[in-house]
């Protein structure tokens, strides 16, 4: 994060990002000495002075009120998404409270009995800086097989879905279209680093990344906000060859940061058959288990390497 901060750092990788053609304003070819708009263009637009408006982008002024927000969102032709991120970028920065340090994450004993009835779908339980809190059988064979399936119960040892795409070659080569699913991830990332600004473990574990992955760092640069809800991606197994899936990340109700995230095949497809198949290997290879995640009695204790 630089001297703007991170709210100054998000209005200015996306008022760069933006040229005066996207936003209706006339280009007269004039050699611009700034990448995208001008700040006294983006001001114009969203009706602020430009002094105002500079002051905001160099994290100088952090009063800026939610029709202020929403009218540099307007400027910016941010979705809702993005709209929502900005607003959290605001309040975060308004926030003088010190950081905690932040609880460990348990998939709770009714998202364990969702688990263990589905068993044709490949379905885990993410927490908020995307741990694998639990998973299904099926899911631990599609997503990890090259993992322990008992590691979710460890705090200390359990998978992140972002280090392992980017950071583990065996999850890297899962995806056909490596890029797209590392875009969306980091996307995702963005977007919950704005909701928990004080997320200790979050920040290590985008330090981490960034150290270690040049593309997450390009990534991470482009400030791009979206919740990984939907998606469809062509996914080649070891096992079973190439298949097509929808994965699907459900919001748990009883837990705000949890997501369920199900990995759907097609009726009657050549993919759902592949699906049917790993479900067998899985079986016979004694893998397919109604759900790990809840600590064993006698387990070590939950803070750890997220």
């Amino acid at each position: 994060m630089s001297e703007r901060g991170r709210l100054g750092d998000f209005l200015y990788a996306r008022r760069s990002q933006l040229r005066p053609a996207d936003v209706g304003l006339k280009d007269y070819g004039d050699r611009r000495r700034v990448a995208g708009l001008r700040r006294e263009e983006l001001a114009l637009l969203a009706g602020v002075s430009a002094s105002y408006y500079t002051r905001l982008e160099q994290g100088q002024s952090l009063g800026a009120s939610p029709e202020i927000l929403d009218a540099i969102a307007g400027a910016l032709s941010l979705d809702e998404s993005e709209r929502r991120h900005l607003h959290d970028l605001a309040d975060a920065g308004r926030r003088r409270t010190p950081a905690a340090r932040p609880r460990p994450e348990q998939a709770g004993t009714t998202t364990l009995h969702l688990l263990s009835t589905l068993q044709s779908v490949p379905a885990l339980v993410t927490g908020r800086r995307a741990d694998v809190l639990a998973w299904n059988g099926l899911g631990h064979a599609l997503f990890a097989a090259h993992v322990d399936p008992d590691s979710p119960r460890r705090a200390a040892e359990r998978p992140n879905l972002a280090r392992m795409l980017f950071l583990d070659p065996h999850t890297r080569a899962l995806y056909a279209d490596w890029t797209a699913k590392a875009k969306a991830v980091v996307a995702n990332l963005r977007m919950v680093a704005g909701r928990h600004p004080d997320d200790t473990l979050l920040t290590s574990l985008i330090g981490e990344l960034t150290v270690k992955s040049p593309e997450f760092a390009a990534m991470w640069t482009g400030h791009q906000v979206r919740p990984c809800e939907f998606a469809r991606y062509e996914m080649r197994h070891p096992l079973v060859g190439t298949l097509a899936v929808t994965q699907q990340s459900l919001q748990l109700p009883q837990a705000a940061d949890q997501l369920l995230v199900l990995a759907v095949t097609e009726p009657g497809s050549p993919s759902r058959q592949a699906m049917s198949l790993l479900a067998q290997a899985a079986t016979a290879d004694g893998r397919a288990r109604p759900a790990s995640g809840q600590p064993r009695s006698g387990s070590r204790a939950a803070a750890g390497q997220p």
